[in-house]
């Protein structure tokens, strides 16, 4: 692809962006369109497959901030004056902007934020991107997607891709080579990741978190209780009498395992206040109700809202 051809593009018009739109507001515009331009979605329509990779195009420079200065800044010359080379090389219409770039041609400039590496020569294909849902249990321990994309030239290509232990929800992994075909090779491409939340569990770091909902009785007299974990067993906790609500307990090495780092489990004690007491409970609940009755629990409470 020439030079010319690349200046020429309106990357915010392809994203449908105005050109002060922030990171997070290119990302979002560029899911909703990925999805709705995703092969997978429209086997057989090459004119949006092609759409899907000119958003892939816009979308791999103006999320990268230093190559979105650099094509703002040529693409502001472009529009002022029209830029174009001479056969002699450096000079465009309207004067010499060479010094505006550190003495460089601009057209390298939008070489380089392609992969190409200057104007001459042969050039890498064009780096492609597509998104895959994983669930949280596989962004924790990690697993091998296995993806169906549209080769060029029509008909599908099957990827295998490894999904590191850890990875976040917004992570991209690289499968190098399976982008677009160029004279140089092809390009790579890089697989957006987004993890499903979990019906128990959360994250927090490398470590994994969960509440538990404990009855008021073995929250008051202590007891042993079973915890699930992410892998599927369970670890009994146990709890000392007096335990309150939102208590957190630590098990040691049952978070996520990210390189040499091995987080914890931890767990959050949610005390169940009963809505609802049977005759005998009712009576008993009232009993102790009685026998504490002088213990003001909210006495240190309201010392300090007078002071």
């Amino acid at each position: 692809m020439a030079a010319k051809d690349l200046y020429e593009k309106d990357f915010y018009k392809i994203l449908g962006i105005g050109k002060s739109a922030s990171g997070d507001e290119i990302k979002k515009k560029y899911r909703s369109l990925a999805r709705e331009l995703h092969p997978d979605k429209n086997k057989g329509d090459a004119a949006l497959e092609e759409k899907f990779k000119a958003v892939s195009e816009a979308y791999d420079i103006l999320s990268d901030g230093k190559k979105r200065a650099e094509y703002d800044q040529a693409r502001e010359m472009f529009e002022r004056g029209g830029m174009r080379t001479p056969q002699g090389g450096q000079n465009f219409q309207g004067g010499d902007f060479s010094e505006m770039f550190g003495g460089g041609n601009p057209q390298d400039i939008f070489a380089n934020l392609f992969g190409g590496g200057g104007r001459r020569g042969p050039r890498k294909g064009q780096d492609l991107q597509t998104e895959a849902a994983i669930t949280f249990k596989e962004a924790a321990f990690g697993t091998t997607l296995e993806l169906r994309l549209s080769a060029d030239g029509g008909g599908s290509q099957n990827i295998s891709a490894r999904v590191p232990a850890g990875v976040n929800d917004g992570a991209k992994i690289r499968v190098k080579g399976k982008g677009s075909k160029g004279e140089a090779g092809p390009g790579d491409l890089f697989i957006l990741l987004h993890v499903k939340p979990h019906a128990l569990f959360s994250r927090k770091g490398e470590n994994i978190a969960i509440t538990v909902p404990v009855s008021f009785t073995e929250a008051a007299l202590g007891a042993d209780i079973k915890v699930p974990t992410l892998i599927g067993d369970e670890v009994t906790l146990r709890l000392a009498p007096g335990t309150s609500n939102g208590r957190v307990l630590r098990v040691k090495g049952r978070g996520i395992t990210k390189g040499a780092t091995t987080g914890d489990l931890l767990v959050t004690v949610e005390v169940q206040v009963p809505a609802k007491l049977e005759d005998e409970a009712l009576i008993a609940l009232q009993k102790y109700a009685e026998l504490v009755s002088e213990k003001d629990v909210r006495a240190e409470f309201k010392s300090k809202a007078i002071q």
